[in-house]
């Protein structure tokens, strides 16, 4: 059996929504909303990363970002034939684009900006997975 090979194919920040009057402190903590979409007919991966920010004593964000990135498989491939590792390292290609966004656009907001540290994101694998459909 060949190895599944794909390689990203586009990205975009389709929503972005900042209201920093819902920050009530310094101490946040960040999280992240992973959801699939598996295209059979041509073989590709929608993949939707909602990034937030939110106040630790509050749990209400103040910031929320969504990141769509298309996977494209080379080889046309079944829902049973999406490689385990796939969940995983299409989350690791993507992290680094929304890591620099969340950067830059609090930077330009004339505040304190949100940095993010590398991250394992390998806790994501399965709720990306849980919520992955195929059409």
């Amino acid at each position: 059996m060949n190895k599944a090979a794909f390689f990203l194919k586009d990205y975009k920040f389709e929503k972005v929504n900042i209201d920093f009057s819902k920050k009530v402190s310094n101490e946040i903590s960040v999280g992240f909303e992973p959801s699939g979409e598996f295209y059979t007919k041509n073989s590709s991966f929608k993949l939707t990363i909602v990034f937030i920010a939110f106040n630790n004593k509050s749990s209400e964000n103040f910031v929320s970002i969504e990141c769509i990135t298309t996977f494209q498989f080379e080889n046309k491939i079944t829902p049973d034939e999406i490689p385990s590792y796939f969940y995983r390292n299409s989350i690791a290609i993507i992290f680094p684009y929304i890591r620099a966004f969340v950067s830059t656009v609090t930077l330009q907001a004339n505040i304190p900006p949100i940095i993010l540290p590398t991250m394992n994101l390998s806790s994501l694998e399965k709720p990306l997975i849980e919520k992955t459909v195929f059409i």
